[in-house]
C-alpha cells in the first residue's frame, strides 16, 4: 500500500509535493492499517492533505528501527565530530528550503508567512546548527579520590528517545527535540501534532537527503490517546519528552512511570505575568507587551496573558495599549502585513471563545476585541479585558489564544503576590528604567525566563523551561543536553590493596 502524498499550492504562489506517509527507516511508509487522516488550513476550514494515521503497531515498527539504529549505526558506533556534521549538513539543508518550509508552516499553521520566514525555520536551523556544534564536545571528567584508583564519569546516550510536539511552532519544537538528542547520540521516535503534521514530514525528506543512516529519525502522525499513549507506554523507549499542556504532561509522567519508569521531560502551560512599573519607557513596555501576548496569536506557552501596570501609569497605558492592540493586522497569512492569522482549529478557536464569553458572563470589562474576525476560518480579534477577578477562569487559567487580563498594583510587595498567584511558571516580564529594582523583582518571581524590558526573546544557548506546574527539565542550551544524556561512572583499581 503505498502513502499519501501531499500536494500543496500557497497563495502567494508556488508549490510544494512529498510524502504524507510515516517516516520509519529512512522510507516514507503507509499506516499498518491504511488509515489516513485530514490536515486542515485553518484561514478557511478546508482540507489541504491527507497524511498518514499512526496505530499503536506503527509506533512499535518505529521503535524497533529506533533500537536497531541505535545498537548498529548511531549512538557509541558513531563518533561526535560525524554527528555534528550531519547535522550541519541538515542545518544547511533547511535554510536551502528555508521558504518552502515557512509556506508550508504557515498554510498548516495559520501563522504569518514573513513571521514563519523570518522567526521560524530561520530559527528552526540556528538550533540544528547550534547543537551540531555541541555533538562532539561530550568530554565527561577524571574525579579525583586518592592515588590508588582512578575514577571516570562518562555521558552516554539515553538510547530511543520518544518525542512528542505540539502545533504551535511545529517546526520550531520539532528541532528543539531533535537538535540535542542527535548531538548526543539517541535515535528518534517523534509524533507531531496531529493539526500540523506538514512542515516536520518536508523535513524528513531533509534528513535523508543530508545522510543520517535510517531508524535514527523516525516521525509518525497520529492522535494523542493512540500514538502518543503507545510512545509513552512503550517498554522499550528510554526516555520521553513532551511539550504541551498541562494536563496531558500529568498522564504522560503517569504512563512513563507505570510502564518502565522511562525518564521524562515536560515542558508545560504558563499564565505568565507582564510587569509594567511607572518609570518604563511606556513606549516600549507598550509594543514589548502586545507583542508578548499577541505574538503567534496568542498561541504561546510564555505568552504574557497576565499584565500588571503601576497604579499612577494605569489609565495613560491603558489608552495606549488599546490604540496598539487595534493596530493589530489580523487576515490572511500570506499576505505582507499580516501579523496575526487565524487560531490553529476550530476546536481551539471555540475553546477561546468560550473563555471570551466567560469573561463576559463573570463581571470583567471587555476594553477591545472579543469578536470573530471575517467570514471564514478561525480569526479571533485581539482581545483585552481589564477589572478582572483573580480567581476567575480568565484571570487563572491558560487561554493559549489573544487574550491578555490587564491589572494595576500599588506596590511591589503587593505586585509580587499577585504575580506569583498562579499554579505555572514559565515566564514573566519587569519594565522598568532602574536595573536594580527590575533584577530585584525578576528575582523574585517564580518563573524559569524573565525578560527584561523586552518579552518573548529565545535563543537556542539559553535553557528555557518551568518552576511549578509549568514543566520538568530544561529545553535548549547546553541544559538540554543532560536531558538526552546519563551518567555513567567507572572505578579503575590501580593498585589498592585487596579487601579481604
Amino acid at each position: 500500500m503505498a502513502p499519501p502524498t501531499v500536494s500543496l499550492s500557497f497563495p502567494h504562489g508556488g508549490k510544494s509535493s512529498f510524502s504524507g506517509g510515516l517516516f520509519i527507516n529512512n522510507e516514507f511508509v503507509a499506516a499498518g492499517d491504511g488509515k489516513t487522516f485530514a490536515v486542515v488550513n485553518p484561514s478557511d476550514g478546508k482540507e489541504i492533505a491527507q497524511v498518514a494515521e499512526a496505530s499503536a503497531k506503527d509506533v512499535d515498527v518505529a521503535v524497533k528501527a529506533a533500537r536497531k539504529a541505535f545498537n548498529e549505526s548511531w549512538g557509541l558506533n558513531v563518533p561526535g565530530f560525524k554527528r555534528g556534521q550531519l547535522l550541519i549538513k541538515l542545518a544547511e539543508l533547511i535554510e536551502a528550503n528555508l521558504e518552502e518550509i515557512a509556506a508550508i508552516e504557515s498554510l498548516d499553521n495559520g501563522k504569518a508567512f514573513s513571521i514563519a520566514k523570518g522567526f521560524d525555520i530561520t530559527e528552526v536551523a540556528a538550533n540544528i546548527r547550534y547543537y551540531a556544534g555541541w555533538a562532539d564536545k561530550n568530554h565527561g571528567k577524571v574525579i579525583e579520590v586518592d592515588s590508588s584508583k582512578l575514577h571516570i564519569q562518562r555521558q552516554e546516550p539515553m538510547g530511543v528517545c520518544g518525542q512528542i510536539i505540539p502545533w504551535n511552532f511545529p517546526a520550531l519544537m520539532f528541532a528543539w527535540k531533535i537538535g540535542p538528542a542527535l548531538a548526543m547520540g539517541n535515535t528518534i521516535v517523534l509524533k507531531t501534532a496531529e493539526q500540523t503534521p506538514l512542515s516536520a514530514l518536508k523535513m524528513c525528506e531533509l534528513i535523508k537527503e543530508a545522510g543520517f543512516p535510517p531508524g535514527v529519525v523516525n516521525v509518525i502522525s497520529g492522535f494523542g490517546p493512540v500514538a502518543g499513549a503507545a510512545i509513552a507506554n512503550h517498554m522499550d523507549i528510554d526516555k520521553v519528552a513532551f511539550t504541551g499542556s498541562t494536563l496531558v504532561g500529568r498522564n504522560i509522567l503517569k504512563a512513563a512511570a507505570s510502564s518502565n519508569l522511562k525518564k521524562v521531560t515536560l515542558e508545560l502551560g504558563g499564565k505568565s505575568p507582564n510587569i509594567i512599573f511607572a518609570d518604563a519607557d511606556l513606549d516600549q513596555a507598550i509594543s514589548w507587551s502586545a507583542f508578548g501576548i499577541m505574538f503567534n496569536h496568542g498561541q504561546c506557552c510564555c505568552a504574557g496573558s497576565r499584565v500588571y501596570v503601576e497604579e499612577s501609569i494605569y489609565e495613560k497605558f491603558m489608552a495606549k495599549f488599546d490604540e496598539k492592540i487595534k493596530s493589530i493586522q489580523v487576515g490572511n497569512p500570506f499576505e505582507g502585513n499580516t501579523f496575526q492569522g487565524p487560531q490553529v482549529s476550530q476546536l481551539q478557536y471555540d475553546r477561546i471563545m468560550a473563555y471570551i464569553d466567560s469573561g463576559k458572563k463573570e463581571g470583567a470589562t471587555l476594553r477591545t476585541g472579543g469578536i470573530r474576525h471575517g467570514q471564514e476560518g478561525y480569526f479571533i480579534e485581539p482581545t483585552v479585558f481589564t477589572d478582572v477577578n483573580p480567581d476567575s477562569k480568565i484571570g487563572r487559567e491558560e487561554i493559549f489564544g489573544p487574550v491578555v487580563v490587564v491589572h494595576k498594583f500599588k506596590d511591589n510587595a503587593d505586585l509580587i503576590k499577585k504575580a506569583n498567584d498562579s499554579v505555572y511558571g514559565l515566564a514573566a516580564a519587569v519594565f522598568s528604567r532602574d536595573v536594580t529594582r527590575a533584577l530585584d523583582t525578576a528575582n523574585k518571581l517564580q518563573a524559569g525566563t524573565v525578560w527584561v524590558n523586552c518579552y518573548n526573546q529565545l535563543n537556542p544557548q539559553v535553557p528555557f523551561g518551568g518552576f511549578k506546574q509549568s514543566g520538568i527539565g530544561r529545553e535548549l542550551g547546553e541544559a538540554a543536553l543532560a536531558s538526552y544524556s546519563q551518567s555513567k561512572s567507572i572505578h579503575v583499581n590501580l593498585h589498592a590493596p585487596n579487601p579481604m
